[in-house]
């Protein structure tokens, strides 16, 4: 499938899981795209841990001289009755329990929900931002990420790399499947039509509880 593709197909499946009147808090690049893919009647207000709330994206019509950027340095506005904040107040809403759901992505997820998001080592790169606390302060917990990296499985019986936070993921959504993460390991309740129950197992080294009800994702 192509990459663009992909992106678009992961992004709407999990914009399914947003409810009318959520605070959201969308990670870099992919995650983004979430608002473009909600219902006209599911109306968000998109939270950026840099201290903005009722964020929007950026358009040739609605771009601001006065520069506005999410935490990942994207150009954006804010809707009528949003506001700016500092911080400690952003930090306060995460840490408080007050931001519904976050989506972000992820270099691994493991089964036990633990999840590497931040640093490759021996990699360059900008560092954890607010990662460690949302995943830990939202009330949900979303991955999205395609499922393998080169060839290579992403969803671990444990991960590797240097983790962001312990037992935190409720959902992993891919371009493959929607998987749970249960208190008895990882569960698959969706699936790609394009792709087999024993095609996803192959890809994955966890090992999956195939639901009872598995059905198509849509």
């Amino acid at each position: 499938m192509d990459r663009e593709y992909i992106k678009n197909f992961i992004i709407a499946r999990a914009a399914k899981e947003i409810r009318d009147g959520d605070i959201v808090n969308l990670g870099i690049g992919m995650p983004t795209m979430l608002p473009k893919f909600l219902p006209e009647n599911v109306k968000v207000t998109v939270q950026a841990e840099n201290g903005l709330l009722g964020v929007i994206p950026c358009t040739k019509e609605t771009y601001d001289p006065i520069y506005k950027v999410d935490a990942g340095a994207t150009p954006v506005t804010v809707a009528p009755g949003g506001c700016f904040f500092d911080s400690c107040t952003s930090f306060g809403m995460i840490r408080g329990g007050h931001i519904d759901v976050t989506i972000l992505g992820a270099l691994e997820v493991d089964e036990q929900g633990n999840l590497s998001n931040w640093i490759i080592p021996g990699k360059k790169l900008p560092g954890m931002g607010g990662a460690m606390d949302l995943v830990v302060g939202a009330k949900k917990v979303i991955v999205t990420m395609e499922h393998t990296q080169k060839g290579q499985p992403k969803i671990l019986k444990k991960c590797r790399l240097p983790l962001t936070a312990l037992n935190c993921v409720n959902l992993i959504i891919t371009e493959m499947c929607v998987i749970e993460v249960t208190d008895k390991g990882l569960k698959l309740i969706e699936i790609n039509p394009e792709f087999t129950a024993e095609q996803v197992q192959e890809a994955t080294e966890a090992t999956l509880i195939i639901s009872d009800e598995l059905k198509p994702m849509a």
